[in-house]
């Protein structure tokens, strides 16, 4: 399965959890949880920060 990023439809794309992935052209991490992608913002500190409400996929 090819995962291309949600946001840049870039393939540069890690995998740095269980169903979570980094992409390496918009530095966001993104997940698919329930058939919603959810993004977030990597902080300095390295926590997460959610960009926004999640997304419902079509």
């Amino acid at each position: 399965m090819i995962i291309r990023c949600p946001v840049c439809n870039g393939m540069q794309i890690g995998k740095v959890g269980n169903e979570q992935y980094y992409c390496w052209n918009c530095f966001l991490e993104f997940n698919f949880n329930k058939g919603r992608l959810n993004l977030y913002e990597v902080a300095e500190d390295g926590t997460l920060v959610a960009m926004d409400k999640s997304s419902e996929l079509l």
